[in-house]
């Protein structure tokens, strides 16, 4: 059994599926079930049941996930141990991305880390931001990139790496485009809009409900900003988009844009201030910092 099968096997069983695992190792489905089925076969025992949520533990692996977890420890020690005495930074970094505000940005600090600190392994979990936001606090990722509208965490030290503006979108002609919003004839409408717990549109949607005294009959929750895209541009009802899908889309032709959110959304990577002392952890916010600034 090599350090990879048991990588696998405890994704696998934090992640509860093969495809979340797969995305958080950068590997193939077959992949995945492959260095599963090969544990079984060589401990001759059943470690996971496939029910209708997924991959779950048995009773034998469950017993072997925290010695799994053990052993993966113990291995990153000895790396960190070696790097330490060859003056290198090394080590494990789980992080975490909410949204896609950055996604150029974590593609450039990804080809850093595996260019300037090959010994540095990483593993991205993706969710909201909300989702990433506690997984820092628990202690579950190391460090993340998330939206926000609010002051950070006063436990984190946090970095603004960008920030973007919302804009309520409408399918062209469908309400006159005006200096003075309509909304009681908007709450007429449907409202196409990410639920509100954990995105930064659903949160805003929220707020223009209750700053306008509204409340839309028909609401209907999308968690995919491109899906809203279409869903508007196609006549459906009004929704909000980020402005970097917002303003190509209006220039398009596809949607009218009726008015801007005032506040901004804040794209920032954070991890827990008590761990701010840790080598790795310190490399890769000055990293971000450089990149950041470019």
């Amino acid at each position: 059994m090599d350090i990879h099968q048991l990588k696998t096997f405890v994704t696998v069983a934090a992640e509860g599926s093969i495809t979340r695992a797969a995305e958080c190792l950068c590997l193939s489905q077959p992949a995945v079930s492959a260095h599963i089925k090969a544990m079984e076969a060589l401990l001759g025992l059943t470690l996971f049941t496939r029910t209708a949520k997924g991959m779950q533990l048995t009773s034998d692996g469950q017993q072997l996930q925290r010695k799994a977890e053990q052993a993966l420890a113990a291995h990153r020690a000895v790396l960190e141990e070696a790097g330490r005495l060859r003056g290198q930074v090394s080590g494990r970094l789980r992080l975490g991305m909410g949204g896609d505000g950055c996604s150029d940005l974590l593609g450039q600090l990804l080809t850093r880390l595996a260019e300037q600190y090959p010994d540095v392994e990483v593993t991205l979990t993706h969710g909201h931001s909300e989702e990433v936001v506690e997984k820092i606090r628990a202690g579950e990722l190391d460090a993340g990139f998330y939206n926000s509208t609010s002051e950070p965490d006063s436990a984190f030290t946090a970095i603004e790496v960008a920030r973007f503006g919302i804009y309520l979108a409408a399918p062209p002609g469908l309400v006159p485009v005006a200096e003075q919003t309509d909304w009681a004839a908007l709450e007429q409408l449907p409202w196409i809009v990410c639920p509100a717990s954990g995105t930064c549109c659903g949160r805003a949607a929220e707020a223009l409900f209750e700053q306008h005294g509204i409340r839309p009959a028909r609401i209907i929750s999308i968690d995919r900003e491109q899906v809203t895209r279409k869903l508007v541009a196609g006549g459906v009802g009004v929704g909000l988009l980020h402005a970097a899908t917002a303003e190509p889309a209006a220039a398009n032709g596809e949607v009218a844009l009726l008015a801007e959110i005032e506040k901004p959304v804040r794209v920032l990577f954070a991890y827990r201030a008590d761990r701010q002392q840790m080598p790795l952890l310190a490399q890769v916010a000055a990293l971000v910092q450089t990149l950041a600034d470019q």
